[in-house]
């Protein structure tokens, strides 16, 4: 009974991976460029929605999902929301300062910048810009990939290795192969392979912390901190 459980739980992840992929890369293609990232993010909270959130909050939770009481449950308090984003948050700022040096320098190896760093930054416009990397792109593609596929993945190859306090398995690795994946069918730019690296530590983070919170806060802040080394070295 349980290996048919696995092996149902495997399925399902499959064809949704795929299904979602093709979603996505469809809703790419076909949508003016200006609104293709609105209609990405709204494909996989669609889909988030059918695989996790309109079921019971047994299956919400486990999925790591809940979003500190948002979407499933009683209606959070302040204070506990407050506590949990937090907790998210601080989690998001330690890993960047540990990843981020090193990152730089391997950005800058494989970009080769020759201009001097020069970045001008504009309040309304790095807000939009923050708004948007978490409403249509971090929370988005969290909530897909870490919460409902690395979650479905864990339920099909339970994780056997401990890795700095989590414990992770094969669908970590899987779910961050569909995830770079995913991004290259989108944007066809073999670099776009590249996500697989940050999408490991996404995933540990889901799993050290058991929901999507500090795989969305840091996501964003690997996004930004991307966005701020083209911009300043005026490459892109």
């Amino acid at each position: 009974m349980l290996e048919l459980t696995r092996r149902r739980a495997l399925i399902e992840a499959a064809i949704a991976s795929l299904a979602v992929s093709a979603a996505v890369a469809s809703v790419a293609a076909a949508v003016p460029r200006r609104h293709a990232g609105t209609g990405v993010g709204l494909t996989f909270l669609a889909a988030v929605w059918w695989l996790v959130w309109r079921h019971d909050d047994v299956r919400v939770a486990a999925s790591g999902l809940s979003l500190g009481g948002l979407v499933s449950g009683p209606l959070p308090r302040a204070q506990a929301l407050a506590r949990d984003g937090l907790r998210a948050l601080a989690w998001a700022l330690a890993t960047a300062t540990i990843a981020f040096v090193p990152f730089y320098f391997g950005w800058r190896t494989w970009w080769h910048p020759r201009a001097a760093f020069h970045l001008v930054v504009a309040p309304y416009e790095t807000l939009n810009l923050v708004a948007g990397q978490l409403m249509l792109v971090a929370l988005p593609e969290e909530a897909f990939y870490r919460g409902y596929l690395q979650s479905r993945l864990d339920d099909a190859l339970p994780p056997q290795w401990l890795v700095l306090g989590a414990r992770v398995g094969p669908g970590l690795l899987i779910t961050s192969a569909v995830f770079a994946l995913g991004h290259l069918l989108t944007v066809r730019d073999p670099a776009r392979l590249a996500v697989f690296f940050p999408s490991l530590v996404f995933g540990w983070l889901r799993a050290r912390t058991g929901g999507v919170g500090a795989s969305i806060g840091f996501h964003v802040l690997c996004n930004l901190f991307s966005e701020a080394l083209g911009r300043g070295y005026g490459l892109y």
